[in-house]
């Protein structure tokens, strides 16, 4: 859930060099500079992949079924898949929740101190304050309604937050910064070598030394960090997806992770009765939503890129190809393809919604508002006419504005109240 507040309203260009290709490549330390002056604007992000979730789910996976009823003419991705050799193999879906299960375990488990950590810091104490300080300026500036949100939390968890979103920022400018193309292989196994030191309490420069800070004091396990660096390496070699459940690791990869990392530290509500499992859960869906979002929406522009990120199995099953994706023209059968899309990223989004009462009450507001306005730019697509290629679909300030206290309403429910509602709704059914 947490996650998906870093995914975050309306995120600004990021500028020009994040620090880490630097630090990566020659090596350098970078005692406070690893991010530019904030009025360097020389560059045009791609596309933002993250994002902060919200919590729970009442199914085991936060994965889409085929559902007859509504004539989605989507695959099932079971936990079980069957090799051509007749091997069973274990799917995406699985290894994801597998991740998911360690993760809420470690919340279950003795909560770490909250005393005096054992960072060592670069420099002096004083410039840990001076981290967060700067975290959180690059969240004000690049994140606006997410830094906003953070103001309503308790001091400590919004400096963690502010630090988890500037490792996941430079960690995606790897391969979407100004020197994306070149990043190798051995770069991002260097960037994970960094992420150890973090963990270990050896912080490389003053903005890692926040992040060490904080996964000192909270139960965030390193696994999630790893495998947001594992869907960074998916971008430098792999441009296809030849079925759901490959797209679906991907998404978890880059986005997915988020909300595993954030959970801990957003908090959940002390009177809430969902299990840890569904939260975090629901973290995951809200995470695959938002990232099935972005797909959908730069269809066009990762083309022009040469990247497909869309099941190649379902194109083919609509009669479309990578040809027709090229030559960019809307016709009936993308017109088809595209609405089977949009409902699965809508059923994602649904599966997260219920969860983000279950929040910290300080937490939720910036996770609704994320939710309420990244569900939004589905509706700009369909008001395209689902053209994705040429046009880019986007949430207009006018609606952001309007968004915005219907999300804070919406963030004084409880999890009590939000389940009498539902079961006050149940009965008028019956």
């Amino acid at each position: 859930m947490a996650c998906l507040l870093l995914r975050m309203v309306a995120p600004a260009d990021i500028p020009a060099g994040l620090g880490s290709v630097e630090v990566i490549r020659d090596g350098d330390r970078l005692p406070g500079k690893a991010f530019p002056p904030r009025n360097d604007r020389n560059l045009s992000r791609k596309r933002r992949r993250w994002s902060l979730r919200s919590p729970y789910a009442d199914s085991k996976y936060a994965c889409l079924r085929f559902d007859p009823a509504n004539g989605m003419n989507l695959p099932l991705v079971s936990s079980l898949l069957t090799s051509t050799a007749g091997e069973v193999a274990v799917s995406s879906e699985q290894k994801v929740y597998d991740v998911v299960l360690k993760q809420a375990a470690l919340v279950k488990q003795q909560p770490r101190s909250r005393g005096k950590s054992d960072t060592v810091i670069p420099g002096s104490l004083g410039l840990l304050k001076e981290a967060y300080d700067r975290c959180g300026e690059v969240c004000a500036e690049y994140a606006k309604t997410f830094y906003l949100g953070t103001l309503l939390m308790t001091p400590e968890r919004r400096k963690a937050i502010w630090a988890i979103y500037v490792w996941c920022r430079r960690t995606d400018e790897l391969v979407d910064g100004p020197n994306a193309s070149q990043m190798t292989p051995t770069a991002l196994d260097r960037w994970e070598s960094r992420l150890e030191g973090v963990f270990a309490g050896r912080p490389y420069d003053m903005l890692d030394a926040a992040l060490s800070d904080t996964v000192s004091k909270y139960p965030v396990d390193i696994q999630p960090f790893r495998d947001m660096i594992e869907g960074m390496r998916m971008d430098l070699k792999k441009s296809r997806y030849k079925n759901f459940d490959e797209l679906y690791l991907y998404c978890y990869y880059v986005a997915g992770t988020v909300g595993l990392i954030s959970v801990p530290v957003m908090g959940i509500a002390p009177e809430s009765k969902a299990t840890t499992e569904s939260v975090y859960s629901a973290a995951l869906a809200l995470g695959l939503a938002n990232q099935l979002t972005n797909i959908l929406r730069d269809v066009g522009e990762d083309a022009r890129r040469g990247r497909i990120y869309l099941p190649q199995d379902e194109l083919a099953q609509a009669g479309l190809s990578d040809d027709d994706i090229f030559d960019g023209k809307v016709t009936e059968k993308w017109r088809s393809f595209m609405k089977n899309q949009i409902k699965r990223a809508r059923m994602f989004f649904q599966q997260a919604e219920a969860g983000v009462s279950e929040l910290n009450r300080a937490s939720r507001w910036p996770v609704w508002a994320s939710l309420q306005l990244y569900r939004q730019i589905l509706d700009e697509i369909e008001a395209n006419d689902y053209n994705n290629f040429t046009k880019r679909a986007y949430v207009s300030k006018a609606k952001k504005l309007l968004a915005l206290p219907v999300a804070y309403g919406r963030s004084l429910v409880s999890p009590s109240s939000l389940r009498q509602i539902k079961l006050s709704k149940n009965m008028t059914i019956m």
